[in-house]
């Protein structure tokens, strides 16, 4: 769908200026690939962007397995882990490929694709107080990232540069390599006059604030704790597989809060430590669920219930804890597969009073595409050698340009 709010060509514009892009992206749920095809125009630090195409292309039931085993920490091997980056490749070449169909674009004329492909490990710089299931078999702990969907392939199957491996720069440069959707955020969410929060609930719920008037050394953002992903791998226990998610919180909107067990999650450390910070399912993944929640013998409905409000309140303790005190927030906008849970939504309008709860899609930015737009943008500045990363953010030393370019 077009983006009603962000303006077409202006005049003074030139044909040149105008880029084709595609962003792909896979989060911590691992459910598939995401492709935006957006129209790219504007100065770098006031891009317009218009969404002329989105598609999502689910992984195979066995991909899908395999990729959740490996990025729990399972035993694998070095070529299982090359065999993967590379049917991934495909894979994420084939969601470019579709969303081209979809718009009726070549290929061709793309200027880039961004691709951030599938995160199989990340551990930021900081421990995040919550144990990893991957340390027990690591010689010295230290901050590392990994995405796989092998870029040479995708360059070749669509005839389009690639930009990919977005974290990896941040992360030597001393940051977290996450979140860097923030950038965009402030891009194309920034208000003269608004105090705004963006909120994405993935499988990791993360936020980026925007105080009123900000500059981009001023942008805060981190990740706030589990998104969808212990509710999901809730619903993945009880099915067998058979579904993945509750559709529009319906089911944890039966059920209760298990208070004794929220109020013993929220006092985890990661919940109290300050940001920059950053978290994935080595901190919330299975070994995570089966400790706290599996355990318990409890109604499958009061655990998503449960599990539900352990995302909401995370999210508005964080806001009181590290963001109020240094900025008024007058509206939040969420996306994410998050933002189609009612209860969810409902919840964080009764937490956060005064503060006006809105979707993204009410800002130009589809809930679900809005990722995947982000890393359309983030390779287009890689592509013009412009930093992608918020020190303010991620904590990194500096502002690096992200990713590595690979030519068809």
């Amino acid at each position: 769908m077009p983006d009603q709010r962000l303006p077409e060509k202006t005049a003074g514009e030139t044909q040149s200026s105008v880029r084709l892009a595609v962003g792909l992206m896979s989060g911590t749920s691992i459910d598939g690939v995401d492709a935006a095809l957006v129209r790219l125009s504007g100065p770098p630090d006031a891009p317009r962007i218009r969404l002329l195409a989105f598609v999502t292309t689910p992984y195979p039931p066995a991909v899908r397995q395999k990729l959740l085993e490996v990025a729990s920490g399972e035993p694998t091997t070095a070529g299982e882990i090359s065999e993967l980056n590379f049917l991934l490749g495909e894979l994420f070449a084939n969601a470019a490929l579709r969303v081209c169909r979809r718009a009726g674009v070549s290929p061709r004329r793309l200027a880039v694709i961004g691709s951030h492909g599938q995160t199989v490990f990340h551990q930021g710089q900081a421990s995040s107080g919550v144990k990893s299931a991957h340390r027990a078999s690591r010689v010295a702990e230290r901050a590392s990232t990994l995405q796989i969907a092998e870029a040479a392939v995708i360059a070749e199957r669509t005839g389009a540069p690639v930009v990919s491996d977005f974290r990896t720069a941040d992360v030597a440069a001393g940051g977290h390599g996450a979140p860097l959707v923030p950038l965009v955020d402030y891009l194309l969410l920034r208000d003269a006059r608004q105090g705004t929060v963006a909120l994405n609930v993935g499988g990791i719920a993360n936020l980026t604030v925007i105080p009123a008037g900000a500059g981009p050394d001023e942008v805060v953002g981190f990740d706030t704790g589990p998104g969808n992903m212990v509710m999901d791998g809730l619903v993945r226990r009880a099915t067998r597989g058979r579904k993945s998610f509750d559709a529009g919180g319906r089911l944890a909107a039966r059920g209760k809060v298990l208070k004794p067990l929220l109020d013993e999650l929220l006092h985890l450390p990661f919940f109290r430590q300050p940001p920059p910070k950053s978290a994935g399912r080595e901190q919330f993944g299975p070994e995570f669920l089966t400790r706290y929640f599996l355990k318990r013998g409890a109604k499958l409905e009061d655990l998503l219930r449960t599990a539900s409000e352990l995302t909401a309140r995370s999210v508005a303790n964080a806001l009181e804890r590290f963001v109020s005190p240094r900025a008024k927030i007058d509206r939040l906008i969420l996306s994410g597969g998050g933002a189609h849970n009612r209860i969810l939504l409902r919840r964080l309008r009764e937490l956060l009073p005064g503060v006006a709860v809105e979707r993204s899609d009410q800002n130009g930015l589809p809930v679900d595409a809005k990722e995947a737009i982000a890393f359309a943008l983030l390779a287009d500045r890689t592509r013009q050698g412009l930093p992608g990363n918020l020190p303010s953010v991620t904590g990194a030393r500096r502002s690096v340009v992200l990713g590595k370019l690979v030519r068809p």
